[in-house]
């Protein structure tokens, strides 16, 4: 994603991934605590970390950072664009927050009802309480899964902004 002048923000994203694997993963916990599926904690995250690549791109390419904002359209329609790139640059914290949130939330929720389900379920004989708890247990795999694919994505698209930054890519 960043090429050769990337390898050396590895340390970061690796950490990056790392950490919020580990938030994730430990989120699945009985009794624990998803930080991850809470929006305001996930918005500081993204934004601190779109923050700090929006000023490592100013360090790194001084005034020529800004047009990043500029598309080359006709002179007419110039104010405009810059308007929608500077609001899409700065959306790009909120979806990052809103879709690592949102997934691990959902999820959370769905293990919470179904688990709810099997409760009631077990109240009753041995052969209805199996296929509940069978669903259970292969939604909470399926979390598992989201768990580790939510922290690929959450760093796979700090690496495309990051990109956009390190390289001033084309729009």
């Amino acid at each position: 994603q960043l090429g050769k002048e990337g390898i050396m923000y590895f340390p970061f994203i690796f950490s990056l991934f790392t950490f919020i694997l580990m938030l994730n993963l430990f989120s699945m916990l009985p009794y624990s605590f998803a930080v991850t599926s809470h929006f305001v904690w996930t918005l500081y995250f993204s934004l601190s970390i779109c923050l700090g690549i929006f000023f490592l791109g100013i360090l790194k390419h001084g005034i020529h950072f800004f047009k990043l904002f500029v598309l080359d359209v006709p002179l007419f329609l110039a104010p405009m664009m810059i308007i929608l790139e500077i609001l899409s640059y700065i959306i790009r914290t909120f979806s990052l927050s809103i879709r690592l949130s949102a997934n691990i939330l959902a999820g959370h929720t769905l293990v919470h009802i179904i688990a709810d389900f099997v409760v009631v379920m077990s109240n009753l004989k041995f052969l209805l309480v199996f296929l509940p708890f069978l669903l259970l247990l292969a939604i909470f795999v399926l979390e598992l899964g989201v768990a580790c694919l939510q922290a690929y994505i959450f760093v796979i698209l700090v690496c495309m902004y990051l990109n956009d930054s390190i390289h001033l890519a084309d729009h």
